[in-house]
């Protein structure tokens, strides 16, 4: 049986997206800034991407910017919001422990540049506490950044509350929303969003291309210099295929999201259920207040690397946490902001289902991952000084 459960690392396009983009290059393949007929094709069919994008989160296609995906435009919303608060003379972001390195990365340079940064706490629920935003934010306070879902633990943060509470405090709320759109409900308005960003090939859409909300009235800084595309905020000719693949893979995602929760929640709990039952496991963040294909566990006594492999062998295709850092000896940041100690975290299976998941396919899971646990530990020296007591479990 072969098993892809990676899909918070990439989905596989949908016969839709592929479609509409092989559609697109044959018959629409001009340069949008061209002022023939086919390039005025081109430009009619980005702009009624742009809309269609901007109904399906509640924005105005004005608000709708397009990019090579969401590290692009996480970049470009932190780096802005920093301009702007320099212009205004407020040097400090807030934002969370465990948000994607894209997000990470962006606030390391923004503190060599001289800004302060307050890295929230996540807590064992993986969840932020809105009670401790409210205190973090002060006077020169010029952004909140907070992913809507997180991407190796999958647990949903209260994006409408904490975007209500930036609101009030006149600071940028921005949303690293590469996990959550397509998946679960988006309303920019409803939700006090200032900023989101999304990237197609998470709603089986293709890779390289994604999108970025900006809220009328926030100043975006470029990160590309050329030409005036995308309003003269992000230079380079426009993929057109790209973007009209990612729509209809968004529009396509949105409209079977009920269904596809209502048909994958009992998936995922059961094989929460059967995967606790293997000794000294845990699941990490919060039970219910996660993505319905996420599923995170950490296992005492092995290493997460030998444990995909060994599944792999047995044909399920699995992580131990982000794909952009899956080449990293390190534990996942993730699980050590959750409270995870670094040997345990190092034990990590991160499965993420896609929308076709069975039943039959979760009983393989389980038996699966309980024979290569057993296997692991029966020759690990770590399980080894556990067992005789040398060692104490942490997971109990």
């Amino acid at each position: 049986m072969n098993i892809y459960a990676d899909n918070a690392a990439t989905t596989k396009m949908s016969e839709t997206a592929i479609n509409t983009m092989v559609d697109c290059m044959k018959n629409i393949y001009g340069n949008p800034s061209s002022l023939y007929m086919l390039g005025q094709k081109a430009k009619e069919k980005l702009e009624e991407c742009r809309l269609e994008v901007a109904r399906m989160l509640n924005a105005h296609p004005g608000e709708i910017y397009f990019t090579s995906g969401g590290s692009e435009a996480d970049n470009q919303a932190l780096l802005s919001a920093a301009q702007l608060g320099k212009r205004n003379g407020k040097n400090h972001i807030i934002s969370t422990a465990f948000e994607h390195h894209a997000i990470l990365h962006t606030l390391n340079k923004l503190e060599k540049e001289g800004f302060e940064i307050t890295l929230l706490p996540v807590h064992s629920s993986g969840i932020v506490d809105v009670d401790e935003l409210k205190d973090a934010i002060r006077e020169d306070t010029c952004l909140v950044t907070v992913m809507t879902a997180n991407n190796e633990i999958g647990t949903i943060q209260p994006i409408a509350e904490i975007g209500e509470v930036c609101r009030s405090r006149k600071v940028l709320f921005h949303t690293d929303a590469v996990q959550a759109v397509g998946h679960i409900p988006i309303d920019v308005e409803k939700m006090n969003i200032d900023m989101l960003s999304a990237s197609a090939h998470k709603f089986h859409g293709p890779k390289g291309v994604g999108f970025l909300y900006v809220k009328k009235g926030v100043r975006l800084t470029n990160l590309i210099e050329g030409g005036a595309q995308e309003k003269g905020k992000r230079a380079g000719t426009e993929n057109v295929a790209g973007i009209a693949s990612m729509t209809a893979a968004l529009k396509e995602s949105i409209a079977n999201m009920e269904k596809d929760k209502a048909r994958l929640t009992p998936i995922r709990d059961y094989i929460i259920d059967g995967l606790s039952e293997i000794p000294h496991s845990a699941l990490n963040g919060d039970r219910e207040k996660r993505m319905y294909g996420n599923i995170n566990f950490s296992f005492e006594g092995i290493e997460g690397e030998s444990l995909l492999i060994l599944l792999d062998q047995k044909g399920i295709s699995a992580s131990s946490g982000s794909a952009c850092t899956s080449g990293s000896l390190d534990p996942s940041h993730v699980l050590l902001a959750i409270g995870r100690i670094h040997d345990v975290a190092h034990g990590s299976l991160r499965l993420s289902l896609g929308a076709d998941a069975t039943m039959e396919e979760a009983d393989y899971i389980i038996k699966s991952t309980k024979e290569v646990v057993e296997y692991l530990r029966g020759f690990s020296p770590v399980w080894r000084d556990l067992m005789t007591g040398k060692k104490e479990f942490i997971l109990k």
